[in-house]
Parts: C-alpha cells; sequence; structure tokens
C-alpha cells in the first residue's frame, strides 16, 4: 500500500492544502484543510473564474475535490470553467460574507475537467483581448459614454461577458445586437464599479503591497474627504487618490481610532492666554496628544509643542483669571532626569589617583612612629607647646635619639586615657591632688630623667608631669598630670655628657 503523502492543488508540487498557490485575485486561506474529513462535510465548493469572479456550486456527485482542482461546473446555457478555491467548513461563512441570497437556485458541479473542456477553454480564451478591443470602437461609433474594461468568455465558447463602466445610465440595446451580429455569441453586460475595474485588474498600492481589492475586499463601502480631515491629511487629491482615480479605501481603516482620540484633545478654536502672550492653535499629532501653537494665526511663529493635558491646565487657569509665565513651565519640571553612564563618568587615571593617596597616608602614619602625630581619644590633636626648658637641659645632644617633643607633658584634654593597651587600674598610677605633692613628683622626674629616658619604661604613670611644674610656674592650679597610656613606646634616648 502507498502511504506517500501527496497535496493536489493544481501547482504541480507538494504544498500545504490550505495555502496552495493561486495565481488569481482574491486568494482564499483555508486553515481547516487540513484536518481529515473537512472537505466531506459540506457539499457546497467556492469556485473561482477570471479575476474576481466566484461562484458557489453544489457538489452532487460527491467528487472528491482539493484546492486547485480544475472543474466544470453548469451554466446557462452550457457548461463553465473554473478552479476549485475553497471546500469544507468555510464555505458556507463565505457564502455569508459575500450576501448571498438564500433563494438562488444553486447550480452543480459536472466533473472534473478533461482534456477536450480544456482546449475549448484555452481556445475561448485566446479570443478575448480581440474581443474587447474591436467592442470598444463599436461603442464608439455608436457614440455611447461608456468603456468596455473587461470581455470573459464562457468555458464552452457559447458565451461572452462584457463588463464596461459609465458614469449616467447608457442604452446599449443597440450595441447588443451588433456585437451578437459580429462575434456570434451569447452577449451579457455587466456594469462595475472604478473600484471593482482595478481589483479585476489588479497591481501595486503606494503603501507597497497588492491592491486591497485585488486580494481581499468584496464589498466596496464609499469614502468621504472628511476621513482625512478627522486623521489630519492634506486634502492632496494625488496622493488620497488610488489607481482607480477614487478615493483610497484604507482612509476609513483608521477613521475610527482618530475619531476617538481627537475627543480627548482639546477644541482648535481655544486660544492660550499667557504672559508672554496669546497662542493659538496651529496643528496637533492626534494619536500621540501633543498640539502645537503659534504665536500667529496665519503663519508659524514662536510655535511650542506641549501636550493636551497642559493645554488643559491652561484653559482652566485662564478661566479663573490667571496666566502661566510659559507653555513649557510645568514641563521643564516634570522632564525626566536622562540615565548616568557609569562607565563613561570613569577615568582611566583613576588608580593612580588612589596610589598616590595611600602613599601621603603612609608618610603619614610614618610620622605618628615618631611621636609627631599624637592622637587623643576624643579625635583632637594635641596642642603642642613651647618648651620653656633651656636648651641643652637634659636633652641628649644632637645626632642621638631624641625623646618627643614635649615628652613630660600633659597636653591639654589628654587625662582620660585610650582605649587599648597599658591602661591602670581604677585608682592606680594616679597622683595626689595635692599640690605640695605634686610639685615634689616633678622636682624627682626631673632627677631621675636620664634614668627614665634610657630605661623607656612605659605605663607607670609616674613619667608625665605638666610643663608648668617643670618651670615652678603653677600658680595655684591643681593639674592632673597623668601619662598617655595609649602613647607608642619612645625611643632611647642617650645620656648627655
Amino acid at each position: 500500500m502507498n502511504n506517500e503523502f501527496k497535496l493536489k492543488n493544481g501547482s504541480g508540487c507538494l504544498y500545504c492544502k490550505g495555502c496552495g498557490r493561486q495565481d488569481k485575485q482574491l486568494n482564499t486561506y483555508d486553515w481547516l484543510a487540513d484536518i481529515p474529513g473537512n472537505a466531506e462535510e459540506q457539499e457546497m465548493v467556492e469556485v473561482q473564474f477570471k479575476n474576481t469572479r466566484k461562484g458557489y456550486f453544489k457538489n452532487s456527485n460527491k467528487l472528491k475535490l482539493d484546492k486547485g482542482d480544475i472543474v466544470a461546473v453548469e451554466a446557462s446555457p452550457g457548461h463553465d470553467i473554473g478552479v476549485v478555491t475553497l471546500t469544507g467548513r468555510l464555505v458556507p461563512l463565505q457564502m455569508r460574507k459575500t450576501n448571498l441570497k438564500p433563494d438562488v437556485e444553486i447550480k452543480r458541479i459536472y466533473r472534473k475537467v478533461k482534456p477536450v473542456d480544456m482546449e475549448k477553454y484555452e481556445e475561448a480564451k485566446a479570443k478575448e483581448h480581440d474581443t474587447m478591443i474591436r467592442s470598444r470602437q463599436i461603442a464608439l461609433n455608436l457614440n455611447l459614454n461608456m468603456k468596455i474594461g473587461d470581455v470573459e468568455y464562457q468555458g464552452d465558447g457559447n458565451k461572452a461577458i462584457f463588463y464596461y463602466i459609465a458614469d449616467e445610465r447608457v442604452d446599449f440595446r443597440q450595441l447588443i445586437k451588433v456585437l451578437a451580429e459580429t462575434f456570434r455569441v451569447r452577449i451579457e453586460m455587466k456594469q462595475i464599479g472604478a473600484r471593482q475595474e482595478a481589483g479585476r485588474i489588479g497591481g501595486i498600492g503606494p503603501c507597497g503591497r497588492e491592491l486591497c481589492c485585488a486580494t481581499w475586499m468584496t464589498n466596496f463601502v464609499s469614502v468621504s474627504t472628511s476621513a482625512a480631515r478627522y486623521q489630519d491629511i492634506s486634502l492632496n487629491p494625488q496622493k488620497l487618490a488610488g489607481q482607480c482615480a477614487k478615493l483610497k479605501c484604507c482612509l476609513n481603516y483608521e477613521v475610527d481610532a482618530y475619531v476617538e482620540a481627537q475627543k480627548r484633545l482639546p477644541s482648535k478654536e481655544i486660544t492660550l492666554e499667557t504672559v508672554d502672550g496669546t497662542f493659538y492653535f496651529f496643528k496637533a499629532d492626534i494619536l500621540k496628544g501633543s498640539i502645537t501653537y503659534s504665536t500667529d494665526k496665519n503663519f508659524m511663529a514662536n510655535i511650542v509643542t506641549i501636550p493636551a493635558r497642559r493645554a488643559f491646565e491652561i484653559i482652566n487657569m485662564n478661566r479663573r483669571g490667571e496666566k502661566p509665565e510659559n507653555l513649557l513651565e510645568t514641563i521643564k519640571k516634570n522632564e525626566p532626569q536622562q540615565p548616568v553612564d557609569l562607565v563613561e563618568q570613569e577615568s582611566l587615571t583613576r588608580f593612580d589617583k588612589r596610589k598616590g593617596n595611600n602613599n601621603n597616608r603612609k608618610k603619614k602614619r610614618k610620622g605618628e612612629t615618631n611621636g609627631n602625630n599624637e592622637s587623643t581619644t576624643n579625635g583632637n590633636k594635641p596642642q603642642q607647646l613651647k618648651d620653656n626648658q633651656p636648651k641643652g637641659e637634659g636633652r641628649p645632644p644632637k645626632g642621638e635619639n631624641r625623646a618627643p617633643k614635649g615628652e613630660n607633658r600633659a597636653p591639654k584634654g589628654e587625662n582620660r586615657a585610650s582605649k587599648g593597651e597599658g591602661r591602670p587600674p581604677k585608682g592606680e598610677g594616679r597622683p595626689p591632688r595635692e599640690n605640695k605633692e605634686n610639685r615634689a613628683e616633678g622636682k624627682r622626674n626631673r632627677e631621675d630623667g636620664r634614668e627614665r629616658n634610657r630605661n623607656r619604661r612605659p605605663g607607670n604613670g609616674e613619667n608625665t608631669a605638666s610643663a608648668n611644674n617643670k618651670n615652678g610656674n603653677n600658680n595655684g592650679n591643681n593639674a592632673q598630670t597623668t601619662q598617655n597610656n595609649n602613647s607608642k613606646p619612645q625611643a632611647p634616648v642617650a645620656d648627655k655628657e
């Protein structure tokens, strides 16, 4: 058994049933074609003839038909040749769309075409162009105000349909007699409009796509210039007219959206009063919701574009008797901040700058180890007092390790020991508060200075005294002299020879 899946759509290649190739206008996509049993559920079949002419026929003989099959259908008189374009459940929907009356007699499908039928069809089709040219000349000789746009022969060649365009009512009875005697066929005259003619001929629109009347439109609605006015389109006939010399059908597509959006804009007749002057309506972007105002009614002068919300605010202010400074005042305040590009702000030398700062920090730390920058618990730098001691007394010679300046002094605010190492227990290492004992303690410190500098024994609480006690200038003040327990150990000092 051959299970090979092939689709017969008249194109000679394998295509999907629903989107098979169709070289004629008004192509129909059957999105239910691949469902098993879809074609057998409905007897009605859509058949297309030359250009946009379509008909609906009953498959009374239960033929297995697919999209693209060429069939012979019933006609009056004789038979016609057409191509199947739709089968199955979508055919009743298409019949309803074309407003097909229910009382219309539905004709039958005879058979699939035979080679003899195709020969007759090709012969009749070859005579269509010459017949159209000759019929136009005959109508001109009869002084008829009409244009014959197309001629279509029936599949068996016994009948010809003449499509014509006329602005007024035409009496073509004499024309039918002349055409019947000339071509020896049955004559049928059909009047069509300019839009139907463009659909039968086909073409590409200014949008770059195939004409709507040639691809999907079957019912044509009248288009007026008010549709262009609602959409704020310039009334230029060359731009608004299509290939049929009528207004483009696409003007009606978005007019409802524009009418709805225009209700959210203020009236064109309202003027805006500001401190700078009076502004008049100039133009509007309806979908965007922005309005452009000008200081002159007739031409562009000092134009300002503001949103509709701002326009309503100014209108309400004018009704209250207020005038804003300008139209853009609120917009400037509410402008969103521009996004910041962090990568753009970075400098390539940012690491070098940090490196220099680290060197300065190292120098500061090195100075602190030498006792030049002593810190206190409250974060303030100690005040360095001038040494009132005479030169050379109790100091080592130059070049040798000297004790830091102000070693025997108790700087201001240094009575409290900082957190950390060597803090003595509460009540220990603190001198008594009597003045006499403080003076004796100062004398003792001066006498034992050499031994203290040599041994470098910090943390006893007995090595520091105020500078004023050293010179005897205490003036009766009870200064508490305590050693800074948080200071670093001092370098050894050599004896002065």
